[in-house]
């Protein structure tokens, strides 16, 4: 423990991901391993720093290894992979568990307190520099030293180091982006996908939408850093929400499930084609297109070959008969009927479908949609004679984190329901008749008495104006 204490401000290392574990450029111990108690407990950051404290608390973040489904899959890749996979997980869910050795054990039963924060401020701010993206390539430099995106900033407790790394897409890259550790398939594209796409093209990087008060742009947030902090025009906010509005409403964490939803909806835009006018017995075609106008990424993201994104189309009667629907769910949880399902579509290494990424060998299908792409459904039904107009025609954009089934595998029955959010919805109204369209409905409460008193009382006020 002394020898470890006395070289921590000169010791860094490199964390590469291999097929066998983790690779360490230098070393503070006969070991190979830093002490925890190296890094700081976020609580003392806190006391300095305590707007940016209070929005990470509670994260997907600040919950990374705590998260219940992260532990139930974690144990399935355990078993399925005969442990190869039990420090490739664990790099971006307790990075201080992995350079501490306290991971394996799969368990936790080794972990010390400040390795189960998760993605913690003073892990995250001793990143000295990477080594690319993809898997979690952190230079971590422990000590007094900390890292962050201003070149001018002064602490009495730390010392501070300005690090571009801080403001790129790189940053977030390291994690967002995964490759399989034996077959190099990459099975989370996040960061590749913003890479190709129009947004990187133009400059904006992750940072901008998803550490500012702006859902799907850059928005300034002014303040200080900490306490005693020089004030300026933008401080990076540190709730970084994604979409993920069920692990964080199973933890209790609603301000960030509803943040979830929020995003969700600013996401994505529908459009609609559908007649105006058709008549019974016509068959009616329908066009939907979806565009994903608010992600800088594809969307779903993350573990695509779980999340679930479909159109959900129904169209009724006056009366609400039911004269087309596709896309619900019904009582077992299950989507019945959708069109397409937008994500990504895992193959096994006999090219059956899998959703446990640790088994894929290929990628059989990939559904989503691009930053600022856009794809095209069809969907049409026959008109039937007993029907009563207008036709309403309704479609929603749906998503879920992960299928109904596969929740209740890993945590039971009735356990957790998976919320379905509605990302956004286009309707239109079909009508019989030409003159039904075009009918300019009358003014709610003005009765033929009413609009007989509304005249006079016009003449009235006129004459009134003339004397």
């Amino acid at each position: 423990m002394k020898f470890r204490r006395s070289y921590k401000r000169l010791l860094t290392i490199l964390l590469l991901f291999t097929a066998t574990g983790i690779t360490l450029a230098a070393a503070p111990t006969e070991h190979g391993e830093l002490s925890s108690d190296i890094f700081i407990d976020n609580t003392k950051c806190e006391q300095c720093h305590a707007i940016i404290h209070y929005q990470w608390r509670g994260t997907m973040h600040y919950n990374a290894y705590e998260d219940p489904f992260y532990q139930k899959e974690f144990i399935e890749a355990s078993n399925d992979t005969s442990g190869i996979v039990d420090t490739f997980c664990s790099r971006c869910h307790t990075p201080i568990g992995i350079v501490s050795g306290e991971i394996p054990p799969i368990d936790g039963s080794q972990l010390s307190d400040i390795a189960r924060q998760g993605v913690q401020c003073d892990f995250c701010h001793v990143i000295s520099a990477s080594n690319g993206t993809g898997n979690a390539p952190f230079i971590v430099s422990p000590g007094k030293t900390k890292w962050g995106p201003f070149n001018d900033s002064k602490s009495a407790y730390h010392e501070s180091e300005y690090l571009e790394l801080y403001t790129r897409s790189e940053y977030c890259g390291m994690c967002h982006n995964v490759i399989h550790p034996l077959n190099g398939l990459v099975i989370d594209d996040t960061y590749t996908t913003w890479k190709e796409g129009a947004y990187a093209e133009e400059g904006v990087v992750c940072q901008d939408c998803h550490m500012t008060p702006g859902i799907t742009q850059f928005e300034a947030n002014p303040g200080r850093a900490g306490s005693g902090a020089k004030k300026r025009e933008h401080i990076s906010t540190h709730d970084i929400v994604g979409g993920n509005a069920f692990v964080t409403k199973i933890l209790g964490e609603e301000k960030y499930s509803e943040m979830a939803v929020e995003r969700l909806e600013k996401a994505a835009t529908l459009s609609l084609d559908a007649p105006e006018i058709a008549q019974r017995g016509e068959n009616v075609s329908l066009t939907i297109s979806i565009t994903n106008s608010g992600a800088g990424h594809k969307i779903p993201t993350g573990v695509s070959e779980i999340r679930q994104m479909w159109l959900a189309v129904n169209v009724k009667d006056r009366n609400g008969k039911e004269l087309y629907n596709t896309g619900e769910i019904d009582d077992d949880g299950t989507v019945v009927n959708a069109t397409k399902m937008y994500n990504t579509i895992l193959g096994d290494s006999h090219g059956q479908s899998t959703l446990s990424f640790w088994l894929a060998e290929s990628i059989l299908e990939d559904n989503r949609i691009p930053p600022k792409g856009t794809v095209t459904e069809k969907h049409a039904f026959e008109i039937p004679v007993d029907v009563a107009y207008p036709l309403k025609v309704e479609a929603t954009l749906k998503y879920r984190s992960a299928p109904q089934e596969t929740i209740n595998y890993l945590f039971g029955d009735n356990v957790y329901e998976v919320p379905v959010i509605n990302m956004t919805i286009v309707s239109s109204s079909i009508y019989e008749n030409e003159g039904e369209a075009t009918e300019v409905p009358s003014t709610p409460g003005i009765t033929a008495l009413g609009s007989i008193t509304f005249v006079i009382c016009a003449a009235y006020c006129i004459r009134r104006r003339k004397i």
